[in-house]
């Protein structure tokens, strides 16, 4: 796309003199949601405090492999930009090694999945667009793995999904 056939969104800001209202989240803060597996998120911006532009989160893998199977959404955008070591990205057709500067870029409806299956640690950036309440999802996920397979567990995991707009394949 040109950038010529680009243009800025309507003005959302339409005060004068502009306004203190910038917010810091530090580095040293602690992960919001730890997996059992090792894995923490990190809610760096949640859809809620950017008024629901956008939902940035930091996934940091443990050495043990995870992932979420081939899935798509119907509402929102998802960007990968990984941070340091190897995460598996699947872009519908194949999977790739992404590593540290990468970026996987995935629209409404597009197939995607990610895995850390490298035995090392690894960390990403996830960002959702617009800011979907992707917390309850990730909580919601974290709170039913590990536990046995059942038809229950099953089921409670297609309605979370369902919920949150996530369609798995």
């Amino acid at each position: 796309m040109e950038v010529s056939d680009m243009s800025y969104p309507e003005p959302r800001y339409t005060g004068e003199h502009g306004e203190i209202s910038a917010w810091n989240r530090s580095a040293d803060q602690p992960a919001e949601l730890p997996y059992r597996s090792g894995n923490q998120v990190h809610y760096l911006a949640t859809g809620a405090s950017t008024d629901g532009k956008f939902g940035l989160y930091r996934w940091d893998f443990s050495a043990q492999p995870t992932g979420p199977s081939p899935h798509f959404h119907r509402t929102i955008s998802e960007s990968f930009f990984i941070l340091s070591g190897t995460v598996r990205l699947y872009d519908g057709r194949e999977w790739v090694d992404a590593t540290a500067g990468d970026f996987h870029y995935v629209p409404e409806g597009g197939i995607h999945a990610f895995r850390n299956e490298s035995g090392q640690e690894a960390s990403m950036l996830i960002l959702f667009s617009p800011g979907a309440p992707r917390e309850e999802y990730f909580e919601s996920m974290a709170r039913l793995a590990g536990q046995p397979d059942s038809e229950e567990l099953r089921a409670e995991r297609k309605r979370i999904a369902e919920l949150h707009d996530n369609i798995w394949l």
